[in-house]
């Protein structure tokens, strides 16, 4: 028997001297066009970071003062920008308010990257982010966009508590951005609980809410079987709120037009409204629905609360919350007792990172007659990393200096309320501790809305990741 045979250094040697020296000319490549690769990013990011210096300094020597050359329906010629932070602009959400930011100098509209192909290149090589539930449902559907006009975002989903498989999602859709008149609201219906949705058009090719500016709202009436969507209203006085109604939702031509509050001011509108619809038959305030706001042409964005209680035939009940401006986070009802809660923020004197925040319940045991502000909470620092550098009133969660500005993804550290049975709750963000930019809270009432327990941090990570 032959002993086994052993591999001599001088036999393996030229097996490892191959692999050797094409693993390193493999690094040496890899290196090399790591170094390239990384010159040719600073240097896109470096021409992107001088255009922006450079478009920014000539902004700011030629800056305009009256608007003279708009050609923008939403832009009007003639207003003076000197009034942008005295009518609370800077502080609005809405799209005029942002494009007259953009005209009159004081923020930059955006742009491509340049460095956005190299970014896309980089996403290619890292794994795939993680999924969660099943797979998404489309509600842009049928697909027919083209053009620039083509976003949509922003949405809210309403279920028919009589029929589950009948939802409506409302949302912001550019694709009306140069009709006229103007229309950037849209709705997709699901009649099979969601599996899913036909996006609303009408023969011309536009939603059935014509005038309408964004900024979805979609309530249910129960008695009548009647739903409601409330947006920004051209056609409530130029700047108001109203909308559509419609009891068979799948047709657009069923919707028609009504109005909830109007407002002729269109530097100084109504702005993020949100609303509550009362379905519980068991209800003292059964079909009540409610509709609150920012009214940015009293007290600098005052709080309003609107209310029909006629199943929405009429909207002339209105009661003002508040005399100076508190952010209008969200509207909601209990529906064991009937009582309402606005949920509202103070953003601090000029928002921002310096904030403070805190956070103000208001609440009606009368069907919204009488309104009492139950609890203003602790001043707490906001959440986020920079203030966004295209309007520094507002928060931005990430840096990036390669968009032509700093920051994107706008967040304040709003929340969300709930209610059932006195029970009062409210989860919202705040920046944690240390260096961490963001938490998620939650506080709760058991004395509706009078008392709140100290905040329980939601997420129970160790690291410094935002999460809002």
């Amino acid at each position: 028997m032959k002993p086994m045979k052993k591999t001599t250094a001088s036999q393996s040697a030229p097996a490892r001297r191959s692999l050797g020296e094409g693993g390193f000319f493999n690094l040496r490549l890899l290196i090399g066009l790591f170094i390239v690769l990384a010159g040719v990013f600073l240097a896109l990011a470096g021409l992107g970071t001088f255009s922006a210096v450079t478009a920014n300094s000539a902004q700011a020597q030629q800056k305009p003062r009256i608007i003279t050359n708009s050609t923008d329906p939403l832009v009007p010629n003639g207003f003076d920008c000197s009034k942008i932070y005295e009518l609370g602009i800077d502080k609005q959400e809405n799209l005029r308010a942002g494009l007259i930011m953009i005209a009159c100098g004081e923020t930059q509209g955006g742009s491509a990257s340049p460095s956005g192909t190299f970014s896309q290149f980089i996403q290619k090589l890292l794994p795939p982010p993680l999924t969660f539930g099943t797979t998404d449902v489309d509600l842009i559907s049928p697909q027919t966009d083209s053009g620039t006009n083509i976003t949509q975002s922003e949405t809210y989903a309403t279920t028919n508590p009589d029929d589950p498989n009948q939802i409506v999602v409302a949302y912001n859709d550019s694709r009306g951005r140069l009709a006229n008149p103007i229309n950037i609201s849209g709705a997709s219906v699901s009649t099979d609980g969601g599996t899913t949705f036909t996006r609303l058009t009408k023969g011309n090719g536009q939603s059935p809410f014509d005038g309408t500016e964004g900024d979805p709202v979609v309530l249910y009436n129960r008695p009548t079987g009647t739903w409601f969507t409330v947006w920004l209203d051209t056609g409530c006085s130029a700047a108001g709120l109203g909308g559509y109604k419609s009891t068979n939702p799948s047709d657009p031509n069923s919707w028609t037009h009504f109005c909830v509050h109007n407002n002729n001011n269109i530097f100084a509108p109504d702005d993020r409204e949100s609303g509550w619809a009362d379905n519980n038959p068991s209800s003292l305030f059964f079909g009540r629905m409610y509709v609150s706001w920012n009214n940015f042409n009293v007290g600098g964005g005052a709080l309003f609360v609107r209310y029909s209680t006629d199943n929405g035939l009429t909207w002339t009940n209105e009661r003002q919350l508040s005399t100076t401006f508190f952010r209008d986070v969200q509207i909601t009802g209990d529906l064991a007792t009937g009582d309402v809660y606005v949920a509202a923020m103070n953003e601090g004197p000029n928002g921002g990172l310096a904030g403070p925040r805190s956070n103000k319940i208001y609440r009606s045991t009368d069907g919204g007659n009488t309104w009492t502000n139950t609890y203003t909470g602790p001043n707490f620092a906001p959440p986020g990393r920079v203030n966004c550098g295209a309007n520094t009133y507002f928060v931005c969660m990430y840096p990036d200096s390669n968009l032509g500005f700093t920051g994107y993804w706008r967040h304040m550290g709003w929340g969300e309320p709930a209610a059932l049975n006195g029970v009062v709750s409210l989860v919202y963000a705040q920046h944690g501790a240390g260096a961490d930019p963001g938490d998620v809270f939650y506080i709760r009432s058991t004395d509706k809305g009078q008392t709140f327990g100290a905040p329980v941090k939601l997420n129970t990570d160790t690291t410094t990741r935002l999460q809002w």
